[in-house]
């Protein structure tokens, strides 16, 4: 395959959802999308062009905002191997010299049924044990994988998949393409596009003029997301210069290690919104934010008087961001989910399998993505709306609600194409680099320093894969790590 065909292709997606969300294509000149021929990172998904093409948005529609407000045009690069690796920022970070620990609970992962396989989902320890109860299996720290499987063998993957959604647990039947495509849920998606951009409310248009060291200086962001998409889209804001103060709860479990990453550039904070004092303080941030941007269970903060509807008349022109497992629609759009679940129900693990055992001339096994690559794709792809929405405030007025799901994210990147057998793992390709310290060549050249909000400790981190030519993004020393999620009071600056 020509290097000339697979920059076109990754321009190409990134084409199509720029223009489809009512953006000017006068401005996708200034996208440069150089191709690599070895980006692919062990996978017959094309996660490269999924990866530059969606940091590209992320980074254009940044530029593109301002350019509303003081008329500067820049171009906008990204390099497809660096893009790629940061599809994996989570793994190549050090905190005071040490690498992160696994993200991953003992227990979780792939399983067979007596009828198939079935994922479960036990990061969390209320998901670990809500798990374990339906397998009638004691909680504790001895649990083995061993244990986990005798009792799966016992069920049927689909039964399984509604007994824990009954209970408001984490985990899904193995399915191919063609069963999920056949699927209610997948029918009630079909025509949902990866973005969703909606007015929902009318406010005066935003005023532009000033000067602005970085595109989204002086936007606030309030983020109320965890795990991967949504705190990766809140860094990406930060990174190009908004104000974004992370809200999460003190009785919440947290991640630690993906919190250490996803925070970087942000400010930190905690509220109990089942305390009327800090709803009120959230309510006052949200008053005086310009974007608002969750992705808790759906129905959690509406219950608080958060949703949508709520804040376009507390705070009109507001862009609001909702990002949700399975979409807005569909016997599912109500179930938690995270990036493995939805690999795994929707035909990823099996097409990605196969197509390893083509290859290998070896027995088939479910095989998952080598990166999260709906989280990270949907988390670029939701920052690249609320950039959308923010020049719509600026050319229209109004108040808006940017839509992301996870599902429809997946539907995007199978639309993208595959990869043949010796194409996605032969010699040819370029599997992601070991974790290392020190670093491997790769990582090392292509991260930066950061030091902690206390400025007590030292982490390096990939640097952020857009290249903005005038507005250099704001990371390392530049900007802070806080490291905690409590680092900082609950205001804006």
């Amino acid at each position: 395959m020509s290097r000339d065909s697979m920059a076109a292709r990754s321009f190409s997606a990134a084409k199509h959802l720029w223009i489809s969300n009512g953006l000017p294509a006068s401005a996708l000149s200034r996208l440069n999308l150089p191709p690599n021929a070895n980006q692919s990172p062990n996978s017959s998904f094309r996660i490269g062009d999924a990866a530059q093409s969606s940091i590209g948005l992320a980074g254009l529609s940044a530029a593109h905002f301002h350019s509303l407000r003081t008329q500067i045009e820049q171009d906008v690069s990204v390099n497809a191997r660096h893009a790629v690796l940061e599809f994996h920022s989570e793994g190549w970070y050090t905190l005071d010299g040490q690498l992160p620990g696994s993200v991953w609970d003992s227990i979780a992962g792939i399983y067979e049924t007596r009828d198939g396989y079935v994922r479960i989902h036990t990061n969390f320890p209320h998901h670990r044990r809500g798990i374990l109860n339906i397998l009638e299996i004691p909680d504790s720290a001895d649990v083995t994988r061993d244990q986990v499987q005798k009792s799966l063998r016992q069920w049927a993957a689909e039964d399984f998949e509604s007994a824990a959604a009954g209970r408001g647990m984490c985990a899904t039947a193995f399915r191919t393409f063609e069963q999920w495509t056949a699927h209610p849920q997948a029918l009630a998606l079909s025509q949902t596009p990866p973005v969703q951009i909606i007015k929902i409310g009318d406010a005066p248009r935003r005023e532009g003029g000033g000067s602005f060291h970085h595109p989204l200086e002086g936007v606030r962001v309030l983020d109320l997301s965890r795990v991967l998409a949504g705190p990766i889209c809140g860094r990406t804001l930060a990174a190009h210069g908004a104000d974004v103060l992370l809200v999460t709860s003190p009785h919440l479990p947290d991640l630690p290690t993906l919190d250490v990453d996803t925070s970087r550039g942000k400010r930190t904070t905690q509220l109990d919104l089942n305390l009327e004092a800090d709803r009120g303080k959230l309510k006052s941030l949200a008053a005086d934010s310009d974007v608002f941007l969750q992705a808790y269970r759906p129905g959690g903060l509406e219950a608080k008087g958060f949703g949508a509807d709520n804040l376009a008349e507390l705070r009109p022109g507001i862009v609001i961001a909702n990002l949700r497992a399975w979409g807005w629609d569909g016997p599912w759009k109500d179930r938690r989910a995270f990036d493995s679940l939805v690999q795994t129900a929707t035909g990823f693990n099996e097409t990605e399998g196969a197509c390893f055992a083509e290859y290998s001339k070896s027995a088939f096994k479910p095989r998952p993505l080598p990166v999260q690559a709906l989280d990270h794709a949907a988390g670029y792809l939701l920052a690249f709306g609320i950039n959308a929405a923010l020049c719509k405030t600026m050319t229209e007025g109004g108040s808006w609600e940017v839509r992301v799901s996870l599902a429809a994210v997946g539907r995007w990147l199978r639309s993208l194409g595959n990869l043949s057998p010796d194409d996605a793992f032969g010699p040819g390709t370029r599997p992601l680099p070991p974790q290392t310290v020190p670093s491997q060549r790769e990582i090392a050249d292509l991260s930066i320093g950061w030091v902690s909000a206390d400025r007590k400790q030292k982490m390096t981190a990939l640097k952020h894969a857009a290249i903005l030519s005038k507005t250099p993004v704001r990371e390392g020393e530049a900007s802070q790590a806080p490291i905690v999620l409590n680092a900082h009071s609950a205001e804006w600056l």
